[in-house]
């Protein structure tokens, strides 16, 4: 199978509506500024197109945040990306239908209204980006624990290099590559212990 869990198939959806939203927002911009209609339709159809991936990367963050082993202080930042992603795309399904209802008659007076509404858009999209990666790379939320137990003990044990591939590795004391709070014998920070979601 192509995606073994609701986590994998989020990161494989949720950089694709990130892509086509900004873009949307150039195109419309840009076909504003220089009145080609070219730009515009471009700027429609990404924008359509973004929204629709939006409520599919929603749809599977959803099931994914259910699935995955964590612990407390990732299901806060969970929470909070849960919650930006919610409003972004309210805000980019909302322009969306501005969009496909005025896209003829959009006065010159409207187009800066939804300019704006579209570039606070665009912000709670990075925004949602940011702390979506921060679950994975800061807390390690989504990785199977014993996934994560055997990734630390490979690292501990050290690795070779081909001839042109050398890299400095970060050091620290104890063992230096595990994250913040965690060593191979302990995988989750002692003050966020496990927990499971009510079905």
């Amino acid at each position: 199978m192509l995606w073994n869990t609701a986590a994998e198939l989020h990161a494989a959806l949720n950089d694709l509506p990130v892509v086509l939203l900004l873009l949307a927002l150039v195109f419309d911009i840009l076909g504003g500024a220089l009145k080609r209609e070219s730009l515009r339709a471009a700027g429609f159809w990404t924008l359509v197109a973004g929204a629709g991936g939006a409520v599919l990367a929603l749809v599977s963050g959803l099931r994914a945040e259910d699935s995955i082993e964590h612990g407390g202080s990732v299901h806060l930042v969970l929470e909070r990306h849960e919650t930006l992603a919610i409003v972004t795309t309210v805000l980019f399904g909302g322009l969306a239908l501005w969009r496909i209802i005025r896209y003829r008659g959009m006065t010159k007076n409207e187009r800066p209204a939804y300019w704006v509404v579209g570039a606070l858009g665009a912000l709670f999209l990075i925004w949602t980006s940011h702390v979506g990666g921060t679950i994975v790379y800061r807390h390690g939320g989504g990785i199977p624990t014993s996934v994560m137990e055997g990734a630390l003990q490979e690292r501990s044990t050290g690795h070779a290099h081909a001839s042109g591939e050398e890299h400095e590795h970060p050091a620290s004391s104890g063992d230096s590559t595990a994250p913040a709070g965690m060593t191979p014998d302990s995988i989750a920070p002692p003050d966020t212990a496990a927990h499971q979601h009510d079905q």
